[in-house]
């Protein structure tokens, strides 16, 4: 990763919240620090620059973080082989040793979640991702819509994600 002397950009999810129809741009010359579950919500998009690194605050339980593109909401995260994007955990920076530092750093924060509005092979036809407390009503994915469009991820490594907010109740 390539980090030293980017700034960086607290995205608070408590207070993070674009309006619908607008589209927001992560520049690969920020590092994007993610605090709680940042939604981008239905009607908004998500755009992320070829380069660009998102950490997620590492944490358990109500401590968690999480990038979640709701129903309707559109990432468009498009990386190329030389210039990945690079969603991690706070404590990545890269070092020279990554492949054991992912295999021992697993489930630090809690990832990329993208819930989509195509129909479901169960009853009712829309249910709550696990994870995501089931009060939190942009944390449903299903629908009616096959044709669901939730963008475009090419050329981008997820790393340390998976954290568990709770009981058998992980991300």
């Amino acid at each position: 990763l390539n980090i030293t002397g980017k700034p960086t950009v607290l995205i608070n999810g408590a207070s993070w919240s674009p309006a619908a129809g607008t589209t927001i741009t992560w520049s690969k010359d920020t590092v994007y620090y993610l605090q709680g579950f940042v939604f981008v919500d239905s009607a908004v998009t998500l755009t992320i620059q070829a380069g660009t690194v998102i950490q997620g605050k590492s944490g358990t339980g109500s401590n968690a973080s999480a990038l979640v593109i709701a129903r309707g909401g559109k990432i468009e995260a498009n990386g190329t082989a030389t210039e990945p994007i690079v969603f991690t955990y706070d404590g990545d920076n890269g070092g020279v040793d990554a492949d054991l530092a992912a295999k021992n750093n697993r489930g630090q924060w809690g990832g990329l979640i993208i819930l989509g509005n195509a129909s479901l092979n169960s009853n009712p036809g829309e249910t709550a991702v696990e994870g995501i407390p089931t009060s939190e009503t942009r944390g449903l994915y299903g629908g009616n819509n096959d044709a669901d469009n939730s963008g475009t991820l090419r050329y981008v490594s997820i790393r340390h994600g998976g954290t568990n907010i709770g009981a058998d109740n992980e991300i």
